[in-house]
């Protein structure tokens, strides 16, 4: 934790520049998103691609991520993940985008077309509900476990930036 401060005001204050800008691309079809964020620092983007994809799974699980527009981000939050040094998270987020098969689909409608529906206990219809509980458990493990490894990249970032200056 940076001292004195909350954990994550950090790493926040390397994604709210780009924030916006991304967020307002969503709709514009996956090639323009896409660019604008290659466009965007590497390291930043796997902050973006990190936080949407655990503040989905948080909110509703691997199946909201997945239906929504936010799961397009699948591959990237994978790398985001693995560059942060969250191999647990990695290794849970690849093993739900393998319910799609191969290659895995880019397109919300495609990947809605394969998701089940809502229906019942979650347990029953979910394939994503035991990896759900994996992800909770790893973050509920110690407090602020998410922003404090997101912020000791973001510190890890500041410091090879001030290095090469």
């Amino acid at each position: 934790m940076v001292r004195g401060k909350k954990p994550g005001v950090l790493y926040w204050s390397m994604v709210e520049p780009v924030w916006l800008s991304l967020n307002c691309t969503w709709d514009q079809g996956r090639g323009k998103f896409l660019r604008k964020f290659r466009a965007v620092r590497p390291e930043v983007g796997n902050l973006y691609a990190a936080h949407w994809c655990q503040s989905e799974v948080c909110n509703g699980g691997f199946h909201q991520f997945f239906f929504n527009t936010t799961g397009l981000l699948a591959p990237e939050a994978l790398h985001a993940f693995r560059a942060i040094g969250l191999t647990e998270w990695a290794d849970i987020l690849s093993e739900a985008m393998g319910f799609f098969g191969g290659k895995y689909p880019r397109e919300r409608a495609s990947r809605q077309k394969l998701l089940p529906a809502c229906r019942g206990r979650r347990e029953e219809w979910d394939p994503f509900y035991r990896l759900d509980e994996r992800f909770y458990e790893w973050l509920h493990a110690s407090p602020d476990r998410w922003e404090l490894a997101a912020d000791a990249y973001a510190k890890r970032i500041q410091r090879r930036t001030s290095a090469s200056s």
